[in-house]
């Protein structure tokens, strides 16, 4: 609530109204205050020289900065290591829309906190998401992460289409060997390349 914008009489009220506890503005204030310096600390850890996989998104949230609230994209990071772990690599709140120059920097941040090499980078379809993970991380290979693949390709497919479309790109993406999704893909688009062309290609 406080990183929301959320003033510590408001976050006292709601504290007594959901818990039934009182805490004065300014036990909370040294309790954020306390826990900013973690926060600060974790942000900016060392990190893994090599990550398997990145995967890389922003969500939008309402945050109160000088008194009014705005839509704001916080970028996350979450890396897959070496041994399979999974971890949050950190979170930065952008100025406005999410963009490919906010990227860099965060791509950048990474670079300078100890990351050398990344092998895949999971992303959606950004304009120019690929060209930033490239300027610091050139032997990157970088794909449409899967769920940002699927609603790129239904967004051709009218409403009346969608059931019977995913139910053959289910084959697509959930068949395990290569050769057979890659036979299913090539299904696909005989059978919907009339209507759909664009969906088809962009697998």
């Amino acid at each position: 609530m406080y990183a929301k914008g959320t003033s510590t009489r408001d976050i006292q009220d709601k504290l007594h109204e959901l818990y039934g506890i009182n805490v004065s503005p300014d036990t909370i204030s040294k309790i954020t205050d306390k826990v900013w310096e973690l926060v600060e600390a974790w942000q900016n850890r060392p990190l893994a020289p090599i990550y398997a996989m990145l995967y890389l998104d922003a969500m939008h949230i309402k945050l109160k900065r000088d008194g009014k609230v705005e839509n704001v994209a916080v970028y996350n990071v979450l890396g897959v290591n070496l041994e399979g772990k999974r971890e949050i690599l950190g979170h930065w709140i952008g100025e406005g829309g999410e963009g490919a120059n906010f990227w860099l920097s965060v791509i950048t941040d990474l670079q300078n906190r100890g990351v050398q090499e990344v092998f895949v980078a999971s992303v959606d379809g950004l304009q120019g998401f690929s060209d930033a993970i490239h300027a610091i991380f050139p032997q990157t290979k970088v794909q449409r992460c899967i769920i940002h693949q699927i609603r790129h390709s239904l967004k051709y497919v009218t409403w009346a289409d969608r059931k019977a479309f995913m139910a053959d790109l289910k084959t697509v993406y959930q068949t395990a060997p290569r050769e057979e999704a890659e036979a299913n893909l090539r299904k696909l688009e005989e059978t919907w390349s009339s209507k759909y062309c664009a969906a088809g290609k962009s697998w």
